[in-house]
């Protein structure tokens, strides 16, 4: 497995710059294959001060190559090491004499690696891209001037190897139905070398707990229980200032409502000057008062984070899935989540979750004051929800249907060798 940027390690460090869902992802999938007997490295970048190697069992590795020098590098200026990164890790492997069936890579820079190391190990090549850069281009273009966009994320760059990349792979795992769609329609791929998988949830971490319970949880975190969360990295796309624009029309029906947000968490520059323009935005909207701010959630609290709650709000203005609103839903905490989004295609409105567009704030806010004006709505997203999450999103099934999928690849790539070869 080869995931490239961010903090990547046994113990994830999220919060971190491109630090988040994309690692969980990995790390969840890489135990997982381990315990049904997979043997697993999982490929990485080595910078700062970081070991060689993290090794989580028997069975399962973090391996780090080290390219780029030592400082950290952001996702969007990767590309320009892949090339050091490809040598560098063809080395170790024979260096090491390791031998693997197939390379599974994640998001696009990882990906274009991944098929110049497949290719040259002549194994097969599977990939998650996480996000479409052709997607991600078009949902902003109304947000940005068009040159600082690209100085910024370079989508020309990125859209050139991701069809590359999903052209020469021998397969591509989708985490949306609408991924498929673009995949097919955007980047030429054929119907037969993708699909969706959707990502999973740790069903041993986020589960329902009993509301006297809760009530004490509550009480250690601070939070009340008409309080709605958001939680997740500070970033654009995730919509924090839509979300406070919704907020008003929350406190009119709902005057006991707050907003708790957790929003950012390695009080770097970028996230902190990020907070700063909400917190300007809250108090031009006269709402100060009625956020708290939490800027980092420690992972082992995350869990009792989302229970604590009335809702989970995910406003993002693009989410190319939304594992933090499946945790919440799993913890049974009601979520409105974005249209703009893979998760809304799959959720029943008004049985296990809500959405609306966060582009239009009143919408917003009355679809986040429904489960705080009827519990019996609340209750019923909550119950519902739960099940949802649980029974569609566990790691170990997500797992064993990417097992499946390896499996054809590996025999197709062992085919097409043969033909060769005789």
């Amino acid at each position: 497995m080869i995931s490239l940027h961010g903090y990547v390690g046994a113990n994830a460090e999220l919060g971190k710059p491109d630090t988040g869902g994309q690692v969980v992802y990995v790390l969840e999938l890489a135990e997982r294959f381990s315990r049904l007997g997979k043997q697993v490295d999982l490929v990485t970048r080595q910078f700062e001060d970081q070991p060689e190697y993290d090794h989580v069992d028997e069975n399962f590795s973090v391996w780090r190559i080290p390219f780029g020098g030592k400082k950290f590098i952001r996702k969007e200026d990767m590309h320009d090491h892949l090339k050091k990164f490809v040598t560098n890790c063809l080395a170790a492997i024979k260096k090491e004499r390791k031998k693997y069936d197939i390379v599974y890579s994640h998001y696009w820079d990882a990906g274009w690696a991944g098929q110049k190391i497949a290719e040259e190990l002549g194994i097969s090549h599977v990939h998650t891209p996480h996000s479409l850069g052709w997607w991600k281009r078009h949902t902003m273009g109304s947000d940005m001037d068009e040159k600082k966009m690209e100085k910024t994320y370079r989508f020309k760059e990125r859209i050139r190897k991701e069809y590359f990349v999903y052209q020469m792979c021998n397969y591509v795992i989708a985490t949306t139905l609408p991924q498929v769609d673009l995949l097919t329609q955007q980047y030429d791929v054929l119907p037969r070398n993708c699909g969706m998988i959707p990502p999973g949830i740790n069903e041993n971490r986020f589960y329902p707990v009993p509301s006297k319970e809760n009530d004490k949880i509550r009480t250690k975190y601070d939070i009340h229980p008409s309080d709605i969360l958001a939680l997740g990295r500070m970033a654009h796309n995730k919509g924090y200032d839509l979300l406070l624009q919704a907020l008003p029309t929350v406190f009119e029906l709902c005057p006991e409502a707050r907003l708790v947000a957790a929003i950012g968490g390695d009080q770097s520059d970028q996230d902190n000057k990020g907070i700063e323009k909400l917190k300007t935005l809250a108090g031009e909207l006269g709402i100060s008062d009625k956020i708290t701010w939490k800027n980092y959630v420690a992972d082992e609290d995350l869990a009792n984070v989302y229970r604590s709650a009335n809702i989970f709000t995910m406003p993002s203005r693009y989410e190319p899935f939304g594992m933090v609103a499946i945790e919440a839903m799993a913890c049974g905490t009601p979520s409105i989540v974005t249209v703009h989004g893979g998760l809304y295609d799959l959720i029943k409105f008004g049985n296990q979750a809500l959405f609306a567009d966060p582009h239009r704030p009143v919408e917003f806010g009355a679809m986040m004051s429904m489960p705080l004006l009827y519990p019996r709505l609340r209750n019923e997203l909550s119950v519902e929800g739960a099940r949802f999450a649980r029974r569609n999103f566990g790691w170990t099934g997500i797992a064993k249907r990417m097992l499946k999928i390896f499996a054809n690849s590996i025999n197709q790539q062992t085919m097409e060798t043969n033909i060769f070869t005789a």
